[in-house]
């Protein structure tokens, strides 16, 4: 994947899906950009071992946390949100919007979580290194997972059972492919 320093965000969102988190510009420039065209809640809660920061740049929206003294931030072309080093959040879309995420280059341990719709009890969580599995890799992997395992989606609190994730909209295995340099779970 051939990657800019300066690039056209509308003509770049154009090839893009739903949480693609495409790096952006080459690859040691830091922090990366990633690019992500979003038409649907984010299909779990993203947490980052670094601080890392939103920016909207069309669309509407709203960025829901867990872990944090900060429920939701409504989100709209022009603000940029940060997020907190550890903190559980999902982007939800109220329309098609387009986001670029600023993290560092070397990003370190990040992972995904799913929490209860009902209760809000976490129900499953995984972790992986960004140096070992890229990201898009790992979602892929870890919804697959979570998918797989009706005791995961099933709140160990509330009893409430959560509909597997549809994968069909996603990129990412595509993308892991075009980012690796072996063609899959490399960083």
């Amino acid at each position: 994947m051939i990657r800019k320093k300066t690039f056209m965000t509308v003509r770049e969102a154009a090839q893009g899906g739903p949480y693609d988190e495409r790096p952006m510009l080459p690859d040691e420039i830091d922090p990366q950009l990633h690019l992500s065209v979003n038409d649907r809640p984010q299909p779990f809660y993203l947490i980052c071992e670094k601080d890392t920061m939103l920016v909207l740049v069309s669309g509407a929206g709203q960025v829901r946390f867990r872990q944090s003294n900060v429920h939701f931030h409504p989100a709209e072309p022009g603000d940029f949100i940060y997020i907190p080093a550890g903190t559980p959040h999902r982007f939800v879309p109220d329309a098609p919007s387009v986001v670029h995420r600023y993290k560092p280059r070397r990003a370190g341990l990040e992972g995904v979580a799913w929490y209860c719709e009902t209760c809000g009890t976490e129900l499953k969580r995984y972790v992986w290194d960004t140096e070992e599995l890229l990201s898009q890799a790992a979602y892929r992997k870890y919804c697959e997972a979570f998918n797989e395992s009706e005791a995961d989606r099933r709140c160990p609190a509330c009893n409430a059972e959560h509909e597997p994730i549809d994968l069909s909209p996603y990129r990412w295995e595509t993308l892991a492919k075009e980012l690796s340099p072996t063609g899959g779970d490399a960083a």
